[in-house]
Formats: structure tokens, sequence, C-alpha cells
């Protein structure tokens, strides 16, 4: 085990987070009363104890995440994708709690943001259909969610402590007023811009925010060749990452048919079918494109073919049927695919996990696909253009409010404690140089050893 002092850590975060903890104990002062007792029903108790169980799974998928990041990345970045992980859930909870969930669900300014509930002051007074802290905790995971979307495509080049100021303000503002504007009682939900699930709020909010940040940090080293050439930088364990995405599906059932919160609700069984359909459709889609286009299936793009069904089926879960969702999810693979050769090939935005295309790609393409697909208002069922347009607008407005707002974000947190690790940092591994410790205790010697038994045996 390595343990480094970190002599030259920058003052300023040492600052912000002092101040931002004491604040944290000094609003929290105050006693709230505790949320009123609700009459309890059998279907009140089912609708609760499913939207937890929903919580729960949704909260599982950070383990998912971490696996693929891991997977996908570098062994001498484990770590620190580790830590950024945890520490979202963390982040994410905790802003939630004191200022997300009343900027996404408290009383309307205008339709754009929500102006009390601060730390649930009164919360417990709000009518969700299910006690207020199932509800609340079924969200912050959501908050969480949209955070750690941009962990991927950041890896292994960004400091810790600017990761951890970018996820605070994520999660106490950008992730929150979207929230709002779609589920909060905000303009476009008023409008009746559909997003059952999240493919704006949740994936597209995390993806642009990670693609903004990611132009700003810049390509890692040797990404590119100084001729413009491409240089891959293979990942260190697809089993990892095989195994992030299947936990990732697996809490996918709760983060689609949970956003009924209401276990009585019969529509989780379809639900429950567009997320598994919409997954496969993916998988089956990139494994095709691919395989025809190169000669062999390309794993690590079929593994987020199953990412990229999910999040285009995300947004119609409950409006869409079981053809429309493997349509869509097969769509989704293709684009994600043609989405991730762009940005790495064409405008050279370097995203080690792919998250961008994704989430942002595929999530913008998800919540439009719904004005064609809905079964009730969709073009191809008869609807007109009416819903599309409205999905359209959503689209394009919730693209330029998080990228203004992350950018503004990334270049605060620049000028406080800077964005990018050295470059002799970067080549030695952020594991050693931002946490002093390593995933794979002596990775090099183990390696050294099994080169030269296969040399014995090659002899």
């Amino acid at each position: 085990m390595y343990i480094k002092t970190f002599k030259g850590e920058d003052i300023m975060l040492k600052k912000i987070l002092f101040y931002s903890l004491t604040s944290i104990f000094v609003l929290a002062l105050p006693t709230f009363a505790a949320e009123s007792p609700t009459p309890l029903t059998n279907a009140l108790a089912l609708d609760t104890v499913w939207t937890l169980i929903a919580a729960f799974l949704v909260f599982f998928m950070h383990a998912g995440f971490t696996m693929v990041e891991i997977g996908f990345t570098r062994a001498k970045n484990a770590v620190n994708i580790i830590m950024k992980n945890i520490v979202t859930v963390a982040v994410g909870a905790v802003t939630f709690f004191i200022v997300g969930f009343a900027f996404m669900f408290g009383d309307t300014l205008g339709g754009i943001i929500g102006l009390n509930h601060f730390l649930l002051a009164g919360a417990d007074k709000m009518d969700f259909g299910i006690p207020t802290m199932a509800f609340w905790i079924f969200q912050a995971v959501f908050a969480a969610t949209a955070a750690t979307i941009v962990s991927g495509a950041v890896a292994e080049r960004i400091k810790f402590g600017a990761y951890f100021l970018l996820t605070i303000l994520i999660t106490a503002f950008i992730y929150p007023v979207v929230g709002h504007w779609i589920w909060g009682g905000g303009w476009l939900g008023d409008l009746g811009f559909i997003d059952f699930a999240g493919s704006t709020v949740v994936h597209s909010t995390g993806g642009w925010s990670a693609l903004v940040i990611a132009v700003l940090l810049g390509a890692r080293v040797g990404k590119y060749s100084p001729d413009g050439k491409v240089m891959p930088i293979p990942g260190h364990s697809m089993p990892l990452g095989a195994l992030g995405v299947l936990i990732l599906w697996f809490g996918w059932f709760g983060f689609n048919a949970g956003s009924t919160v209401a276990g009585t609700d019969m529509a989780i069984a379809s639900i429950a079918v567009i997320t598994l359909l919409g997954g496969a459709a993916g998988v089956l889609s990139t494994m095709a494109y691919t395989w025809l286009r190169h000669g062999k299936p390309d794993p690590s793009l079929v593994l987020n073919g199953a990412l990229a069904g999910l999040v285009s089926i995300t947004a119609g879960a409950a409006s869409i049927g079981s053809v429309g969702a493997l349509i869509l999810g097969a769509a989704g693979g293709i684009i994600m695919v043609a989405a991730v050769e762009i940005f790495d090939k064409k405008i050279r935005i370097d995203d080690p996990v792919g998250a961008i295309s994704v989430h942002g790609i595929c999530g913008a393409f998800g919540t439009i696909g719904v004005g064609l697909f809905a079964v009730n208002g969709g073009l191809f069922y008869g609807g007109g253009v009416e819903l599309l347009l409205i999905q359209l607008l959503g689209v394009v407005v919730v693209f330029l409010f998080v990228s203004i707002s992350a950018t503004a974000a990334a270049l605060i947190v620049k000028s406080l404690v800077g964005l990018r690790v050295s470059e002799a940092e970067e080549l030695g591994g952020l594991d050693i140089n931002e946490h002093g410790s390593e995933a794979y205790v002596d990775l090099e010697e183990r390696i050294g050893t099994t080169v030269l038994s296969m040399g014995e045996i090659t002899k």
C-alpha cells in the first residue's frame, strides 16, 4: 500500500469544503416536525414498499456505473473511479436534501424553479400519494445518477477535487431545475412534454454536462497522435464492464417501473416488458451493425448497446408499445455507435466510456421518439405533430440550459481549483497521485512474473 503526503493540496479547496460542511450543520440546526402519519391502507403500504424497493434498485445501479467505468478504463485509475462514484452518491443525497428537492418540487416560480421545502421543511404536508420520505429517497438516487454519468466521460484526467465540486453544482442546481421544468410542476410539463422515467431529465442532463466538461478538459495524453490519428486506449477489464452493464440493466427495472411510485398500478408489468425489450434490441442491433461493418461484433460497443437501448425507451416506458420499444431500442444501439465514432474521430472529444453518446444522444433520441411512437398522441399512431414538436422543444431547451450552466459551473471550478491533473500525474495514474493507493497491489510485478513464465514455456 502506498501512502502519499499531499503537500501541494489546494488551500482553496480546503476552505470550500470547510465552509460547506459548516453551513450544512448550521442549516440543519432547526428541528422540523416528523412526517405526519398517513392513514394506512393496503394500497398505500404496497405503493410505499414498491417505491422503496425501486429506489434501492436505482441505488444499486451505482455499483453498475462503477464497474462499467473501471472496466472501460486503465487499471491505474480504478481507485479514482471508485472514489468518484461513492462520493457522487453521498453528495447527491446531501445536496438533494438541502436544496435540490426544494428547487425541483417546491412551489414554482413561473414554472422555472421551486422556492420552498429546503432541508425538507414542511415537505410532510406535500401530497405525492405515498409518504414524502419514500418519494424523496427515490428522487434522491435519481439525482445522483444524473451526476455519475459525468464521471465516465471525464475519467483518467480530471482532478478529484474538481469533480467533487462539479457534482455538488449538478445535483444542487442543474439537475433540479431541469427536473422542475418537467416533473415538478414546471413549464415543460404543463405543455405536455413526456419524459416518464428520465431520458432527458436524468440521462441527457448528465450527458450534456459530460459533453461540455469533457471539451473543457481536453483529451487524455496519447489519445490522438500529432497528425490527429486516433490512438485507441483500451480498458483493462471487459468482465468488469460486462458485470456493470448487467447490474445497470437489472437496476433499470426499478428506474423505469418504479417511476409509477405505485405498486398497485398494473402498468408496472408492461413497463418492465418495455425495459427488457429496449435493452435487448439495443444489444442485438449493435452486435449486428458492428459485425456487418467490421467483420466482428465489438464487445465494448455491444455492452454500451444495451445501455443505449435502455436510455432510448426510458422516456416512453409508460406510453409506447412493445413494437415501439423494439424499434427505439434497436435504433438507439445504432445511433450510439455512430455517435461514438463522430465524437471520437470527427470532432475529437475523448469520452473513455461512451457516456455522451449513450446518455446524451440516446436520451435526446428516445425523448423525441415518444413523439413518434406514443400510443396516445404519437405521430405514427395518428396523433399528429403536436406532441413531436413539444418533445423537440424540450430536448433543445434542456440541451441549451445544461450546456450553458455546466460550462459556467466548470469555469467557476477551474478558477477555484483547476480542472485537470498534470501530465505527469495522468501518466503515473490518478490512483497513486490523487489518492495514494492502488486497486491492484503489485500489478506490475505480477505481470512481469507472468511474462517470465510464458518465456519459459516458449523455450
